[in-house]
């Protein structure tokens, strides 16, 4: 070679390194790198091929070619296989290959696509930075059939300066991409963290995420979950077609290393999620952990706020209507005996209201007793059965051992059992009643029975009663199941089971 010849390739490959660091952009690098390059090495036409994965390729440059290549947008150089790339994917295309007869061209000859301006042929470089392969270079001129072992030689040191641009631009458009992805991160854990409890961050997360990502769709599913809707929430596709993509990510919702829920997300139409992609998703679940972490203490300060109100409630009431209900039975049984000697009848006006004083005060004394359940703190077996004995009820108890329940599920069996027995009392027309606990793998159950006058089912929601409704509500609440069955004369059967759940 020449000394001129070598200045000349010198020269060639400043000008090209020059070229590819004016740039991040990779479109804009690869174009304008083309062009430089065919203008220094005196060809006319040239395309790169970006292979992404086996099958998937894009045409990521070009320049200078023909009608039959160029028409309907360049739809024969972006759809269909040809011998360069053939060769690429089998691992055979490690170095330049001196002229290829081209598929394209061939398909154009015959298809009469237009005028190949006399291309009949083409070289192509590998692109690639000694670790990883990215695509191909092809590069052509008219009349063209054979490259020399220099040029090829020239063609494969530039072909190694674009591999390595490649390599540079894509590590910067993957940071750039990683800090777009942590701002749209915090402005969706932003969103979520105004959820008050976790039907509202299923909802945020749906709606708000595909917005911010553009996510395809998601799934939400938290195993506490018991009601509408179902575990599954896509937002734009079923679960199904979401797993035929082949592309989903799948994040878990964890406390103390237990998994408590998971998200399944699908990325954009057209778009796969990639390794480096996990450090994103690393983040997200982390942050939804502390926001149901957050929705849980939450709930918890209500139940205990509202259990402090409920006894400011109780002790107000005891204080104020309790002790004046009291009052006016003692005025009544006292002004009895002073207008009895002058109206007889006002005695027994007297005598009705001592009554219904007394009526009262029983009542008022029941509502403190559910607003505040003496005896509770020392278990719902104790309270209850305190509670029997205000109400006049003996209790026979049918219980194995003690359920390892949650302070939430004691709560709710003391009110549903309230609520049971007061009914026993009020209209069963006897003092006996029985309540049976059980337990197995999944839950707690109560059984409360009673052999008194039995009621008439109600035969549709409608018809129930507010005490029906109120324990049905609450079971249900916990994700748990209420029953109701009673016959005149037969007497009345009450069953309520709660399933475990993480507090």
């Amino acid at each position: 070679m020449s000394e001129f010849k070598r200045v000349e390739e010198l020269n060639i490959m400043k000008v090209i390194a020059e070229t590819l660091n004016r740039c991040n952009d990779m479109t804009m690098m690869l174009q304008s790198v083309l062009e430089e390059l065919l203008e220094l090495t005196k060809l006319e036409t040239g395309w790169v091929f970006l292979v992404n994965q086996p099958g998937d390729y894009v045409l990521a440059a070009h320049h200078g070619l023909p009608p039959a290549l160029s028409w309907g947008k360049y739809q024969p150089m972006c759809s269909g296989d040809c011998y360069c790339l053939s060769r690429y994917r089998n691992g055979k295309l490690d170095r330049p290959v001196n002229i290829i007869e081209c598929k394209r061209l061939n398909d154009a000859i015959q298809n009469s696509w237009g005028d190949t301006n006399g291309i009949t042929h083409h070289a192509t470089i590998p692109l690639g930075d000694g670790e990883d392969s990215f695509g191909v270079l092809n590069v052509a001129s008219p009349s063209k059939e054979n490259f020399s072992e220099e040029e090829l030689t020239l063609l494969q040191s530039l072909g190694y300066q674009i591999g390595t641009a490649i390599r540079r631009t894509r590590l910067y458009q993957e940071e750039q991409k990683r800090a777009k992805n942590y701002e749209k991160l915090n402005e969706l854990v932003g969103i979520l963290g105004a959820a008050n409890d976790l039907e509202e961050l299923r909802d945020l997360f749906c709606a708000k995420g595909g917005d911010i990502f553009q996510w395809s769709s998601i799934g939400f599913h938290i195993k506490e979950w018991t009601g509408d809707p179902p575990p599954f929430a896509f937002a734009h596709q079923t679960e199904a077609e979401v797993r035929e993509e082949g592309s989903l990510a799948v994040v878990p919702i964890t406390r103390q290393q237990e998994v408590l829920g998971v998200v399944w997300i699908s990325p954009a139409k057209g778009e796969v999620f990639r390794v480096r992609e996990q450090e994103i998703f690393q983040a997200l679940a982390r942050h939804l952990s502390l926001v149901y972490e957050s929705i849980i203490l939450q709930e918890k300060r209500q139940e205990l706020l509202l259990h402090e109100e409920r006894k400011r409630l109780a002790r107000d009431l005891h204080d104020s209507v309790n002790q004046k209900l009291f009052s006016l039975s003692l005025t009544a049984k006292g002004a009895k005996g002073m207008v009895t000697k002058y109206d007889p009848s006002l005695g027994e006006l007297m005598d009705e209201m001592w009554l219904m004083s007394q009526k009262s005060l029983k009542e008022m004394r029941s509502l403190i007793w559910q607003l505040r359940p003496v005896g509770l703190e020392e278990g719902v077996l104790s309270a209850m059965k305190k509670y029997g004995e205000h109400l006049g009820l003996a209790l026979h108890f049918d219980v194995e051992r003690l359920p390892d329940w949650s302070r939430t599920m004691e709560e709710t069996f003391w009110r549903i059992g309230q609520e049971a027995m007061n009914n026993i009392a009020k209209h069963a027309g006897i003092n006996v009643a029985a309540i049976q606990f059980y337990e197995t793998e999944k839950g707690v159950g109560m059984i409360v029975t009673d052999a008194g006058a039995g009621v008439e089912e109600p035969k549709s929601r409608s018809r129930q009663t507010l005490g029906l409704t109120s324990m049905k509500e609450r079971a249900e609440l916990l994700g748990g199941t209420f029953s109701f069955q009673s016959e005149r004369g037969k007497g009345t059967k009450v069953s309520i089971f709660l399933p475990y759940r993480n507090e």
